[in-house]
């Protein structure tokens, strides 16, 4: 706990001027509040002064310190979905929040796939599948998200801009699709009041959202570090006559139909590549507002060395957990799916997957639910309803099948065939429009050949004319493969894998 107090009140490195009462940015009207643990609530008033907090038959009090920052923590809450007011005072001014609901409470992050909205008029790329549909249908006043805005920082930042909104086919359009979906399917399953916190920015890098503290530890990751520290230190700003030539070369790329140049002088630190910079500017300002979880959705952006990506995940992952208390929260995270592109390689998907090996982690496969042209695949849906059934299973204990087939044996056979045995095969395994596509097989030489695949009960056996001696087997290990279609009965595709075969 003393540990948690500290790196909240580190949080605060840049608190608001302003001495008047005030609360920390997710504290808006029409909030959620996490159940069934402890809630903390902050924000400033005058220094030496007493706040008070009142909310559902409790109160609490505590003084602002010599910075004006304060701090209280609310005994665990029970779900309701009754609208009550939360009270803060200072002496006789009060600040009132309405609407406030107490149920479950996740936060969505990432890039531009967890940014992409339900509709495309907000953004052009954007827009999920039946988006008409989906958006009129989308009329539930116990889901809320908080979507925050998009700001970079060098140094931790202590608010940023954002509100709760109720979900209304009014208000949904602008929402998260991901999010949106997957709180849709929790509150279906749940019955209770569920709040998304939307902190996203397109084409971010994992380690653009782990704070600096974390980071220093490691001499790879302190390398990043003293690079970007460099380039801030380093940085000037354009000259008026600089930006003019480069608004005329823009001018000249757009008539010719070519990518314009980048801005000349460009500031690191309004750089989404760069180390922290969306830590310090969208997730500092959210510790420690109580969450059950964490959604993430990362990975067509990777800066060199690109074999650190699995350590950056992890890295983010073990910080994230130890900002909100140290507890292993659930974290589950969107592999990426098929595209034809290197950045959704089977390399990039297989280094996501490492994530697994920590504790308490899902991941939601979407090999299946690609665009062969378009980084941004509007099949949303999918991808909602599956990060829900992993929340169910990692976070609420429900007895449901949240996975794929996954295999756990590959052994070769005396016939020459390989016989691959799968877990998750809940319903059994189905070749999804027939015949198993996308198998390949290999022997010692590690050339990979197209191979025949077909089920046997809880078992895939794949086989090769041009491979007799099988010492190694793969699945849809392409950037984008032509087919997806082992699943289970439960629906869900089973994750792109490579295994080396045990002797018969």
């Amino acid at each position: 706990m003393k540990k948690l107090r500290l790196l909240f009140w580190l949080s605060l490195l840049a608190t608001p001027l302003a001495a008047a009462l005030q609360l920390g940015s997710p504290f808006t009207d029409r909030a959620v509040l996490q159940r069934d643990q402890p809630v903390p609530v902050w924000g400033w008033a005058d220094a030496g002064a007493t706040v008070t907090i009142t909310f559902a038959g409790q109160t609490r009090s505590a003084t602002a310190d010599a910075k004006g920052a304060w701090r209280v923590t609310l005994d665990p809450l029970s779900a309701s979905a009754e609208p009550r007011p939360l009270t803060v005072a200072q002496g006789s001014e009060t600040r009132t929040l309405a609407d406030v609901l107490v149920g479950e409470v996740w936060l969505a992050s990432g890039q531009s796939n967890m940014v992409f909205t339900l509709s495309k008029s907000r953004y052009r790329w954007a827009g999920v599948i039946d988006e008409e549909a989906e958006i009129a249908a989308a009329d539930y006043p116990l889901i809320r998200m908080f979507t925050a805005g998009e700001q970079k920082s060098y140094e931790p930042q202590a608010t940023v801009p954002g509100e709760w909104q109720v979900c209304t086919p009014a208000n949904a359009p602008a929402w998260s699709a991901i999010g949106y979906f997957f709180a849709r399917d929790l509150h279906r399953e749940l019955g209770v009041p569920v709040g998304i916190v939307t902190a996203a920015y397109g084409a971010s890098c994992a380690h653009a959202w782990i704070r600096r503290d974390a980071m220093l530890a490691d001499p790879a990751f302190k390398a990043v570090l003293d690079r970007f520290d460099e380039q801030v230190r380093g940085h000037t700003e354009p000259t008026a006559a600089e930006i003019a030539d480069w608004e005329r070369a823009v001018e000249l790329a757009k008539a010719e139909n070519r990518r314009p140049p980048r801005r000349p002088g460009q500031n690191p630190i309004q750089d989404q590549h760069n180390p922290t910079v969306m830590f310090n500017g969208m997730i500092a300002p959210l510790v420690p507002y109580a969450v059950r979880g964490f959604l993430w959705y990362q990975g067509e952006s990777i800066t060199s060395p690109r074999e650190l990506f699995p350590r950056w995940n992890a890295r983010l992952i073990a910080d994230w957990r130890q900002l909100w208390g140290g507890e292993a929260k659930p974290f589950l995270f969107c592999q990426l799916a098929a595209l034809a592109s290197n950045s959704n390689s089977p390399q990039v998907r297989a280094w996501q997957a490492e994530a697994l090996r920590e504790p308490n982690t899902g991941m939601a496969v979407t090999i299946d639910v690609g665009d062969e042209k378009d980084v941004h695949p509007h099949d949303k849906a999918p991808v909602g309803h599956r990060l829900a059934l992993l929340a169910l299973t990692h976070a609420y204990d429900r007895q449901v099948e949240s996975s794929g087939p996954v295999c756990v044996d590959a052994t070769a056979t005396a016939e020459g065939a390989a016989r691959l045995r799968f877990d998750h095969v809940t319903g059994g395994l189905v070749a999804k429009g027939g015949v198993l596509q996308t198998f390949e097989i290999a022997g010692a030489d590690g050339n990979f050949a197209a191979a025949e695949a077909v089920i046997d009960g809880d078992a895939v056996i794949v086989r090769s004319v041009a491979v007799s001696a099988p010492a190694a087997v793969r699945y849809v290990w392409a950037n984008y493969p032509a087919g997806c279609n082992l699943y289970n009965g439960a629906g869900l595709p089973a994750a792109p894998f490579s295994v080396a075969l045990s002797a018969p």
